[in-house]
């Protein structure tokens, strides 16, 4: 199941997966609202079983400094990004336990460890999302469910691509491999800890940023 707010986009992702010849459902919703989020999941429990893999894979910003940002812009990226992850993660988690199987993937960021002049909500979001990560881990260890955190770098997709040449370049600077990352890279990570080789791995961060933090 593809949950995001833009159905066109929940659309064209579905149908390249179903043209590789995968199953992909589609259902609208905003994680800034529980409730949306709760009735989504009970849904698709219905319409296709038990979940089994969740990748928590929001993220909004709204930059700005933070002596000029306004306190609704803190709050609503900490409500998508963060609340938003966790309310997801809770609606899987009964399923997940009965079955005693699952996987929890939350997609953090680099910001979120090493900070962002002029991101202060979004870091903290995703800063929270890896402490949410270890301390689930810890609480479902024991059902066989493990939980992991991806940090990307930059990765070259719609959120990255308004960024002027000046701040892409300054960016590649810092990245020792020398060019920015694709939404496979991400993809690739998302499979390996998803499947069984990652079995006896949970808790942990995954750094796929070209070396630009380690």
């Amino acid at each position: 199941m593809l949950a995001a707010r833009n159905l066109d986009k929940l659309e064209h992702a579905a149908a390249e997966i179903r043209a590789t010849g995968g199953e992909a459902t589609v259902v609208q919703i905003d994680l800034a609202n529980p409730e949306a989020v709760q009735a989504a999941v009970k849904q698709a429990v219905a319409d296709s079983g038990p979940i089994h893999i969740l990748v928590n894979n929001a993220g909004v910003t709204k930059d700005g400094l933070s002596m000029r940002m306004k306190v609704e812009d803190f709050t609503s990226v900490l409500q998508t990004n963060l609340v938003g992850a966790f309310v997801c993660a809770q609606c899987v988690m009964p399923g997940m336990m009965k079955e005693r199987w699952g996987r929890i993937i939350n997609i953090a960021s680099v910001v979120g460890e090493m900070g962002n002049a002029g991101q202060a909500n979004y870091v903290a979001s995703k800063a929270g999302l890896i402490g949410l990560t270890k301390s689930l881990a810890l609480e479902l260890a024991s059902r066989n469910i493990t939980v992991n955190a991806i940090t990307p770098g930059f990765i070259e997709t719609d959120m990255t691509a308004v960024l002027t040449d000046e701040v892409k370049q300054k960016m590649l600077n810092v990245i020792p491999l020398k060019r920015f990352g694709q939404p496979e890279d991400i993809a690739a990570a998302v499979g390996f800890l998803a499947g069984e080789n990652a079995s006896y791995i949970t808790g942990h961060v995954l750094k796929v940023n070209g070396g630009m933090y380690m």
